[in-house]
């Protein structure tokens, strides 16, 4: 497998040689653009949550129509179909709709690169292309009861054992994850809608289990966050910032979250 270490190897190569636009060398670069991407998908991982409430704390806190009974989930995991709410097509009313969890931008020819695309960094959203037209026209809030991340106890081990767990606002009433979203369909006009959850630097509460966490909205910044007609970026960015840890708890949760099948109530048990 061509990993990180390889990929710096190459990377001391390319130096050496000083550049040369040689197919070896170009080749090469383009492994190592592919590694280095790789790795920032795995640290940015926000790759499960859940969504345990009442359709009355969805209506009060939302304020969108289109409200159905979703059921409880609590392991909500990467291409499955989900909850967000958006601003609906032509007004400026909220709307709750089903996508799937994993962007596909509407150019993309392969659905499938959705599957690496569930999280976006916050810092650099602006400046990709498979994010950089959400962010400016399509953005959501997706609402959750709580996320997982998984922390590292022992790194030295030759399979790092990991602790997961969950982390939930202190009241336990539901919050809202910054989301962007897309449409893609397909050449014969079959298609989808589907999301990414943006991503920033920890509080002192995640630093402890990760190094990025979900950004969170506020609900005094639900308006803005969905106002369609908002396309300056910098108008947003104060918002992509960590919330208040003292808003968050955590606790340690079975292993049972690590298996996408299993949702239920235990999911979200304190491990004992």
């Amino acid at each position: 497998m061509f990993n990180g270490a390889r990929a710096f190897a190459c990377r001391d190569f390319l130096a050496g040689i000083g550049g040369e636009p040689t197919i070896i060398a170009i080749i090469l670069r383009g492994l190592f653009e592919v590694v280095r991407n790789q790795d920032e998908r795995l640290r940015d991982m926000c790759g499960r949550y859940t969504l345990a409430t009442s359709q009355q704390q969805l209506a009060e806190e939302f304020e969108a129509c289109g409200i159905d009974d979703f059921g409880s989930r609590y392991n909500i995991a990467p291409t499955q179909l989900a909850p967000v709410v958006r601003e609906a097509a032509e007004s400026c009313v909220r709307e709750f709709a089903m996508c799937k969890w994993g962007l596909v931008p509407h150019w993309a020819r392969d659905p499938t690169i959705g599957n690496r695309m569930i999280n976006a960094r916050a810092e650099t959203a602006a400046d990709k292309p498979s994010f950089r037209t959400a962010l400016r026209r399509h953005r959501c809030l997706v609402p959750a009861t709580g996320f997982f991340e998984w922390k590292v106890l022992d790194r030295s081990a030759k399979k790092p054992v990991k602790q997961p767990y969950c982390i939930h606002r202190r009241d336990g009433r539901v919050f809202a994850f910054a989301g962007l979203w897309e449409r893609w369909r397909s050449p014969d006009g079959e298609g989808f809608d589907s999301f990414t959850i943006l991503t920033t630097e920890p509080n002192e509460l995640m630093r402890e289990l990760h190094d990025r966490m979900p950004v969170i909205i506020g609900r005094e910044d639900y308006g803005l966050w969905l106002d369609s007609k908002v396309q300056d970026v910098e108008r947003i960015t104060p918002l992509l910032r960590p919330c208040a840890a003292e808003n968050l708890t955590a606790h340690a949760v079975s292993t049972r979250i690590n298996n996408p099948g299993n949702d239920d109530p235990s999911c979200i048990e304190v491990d004992s």
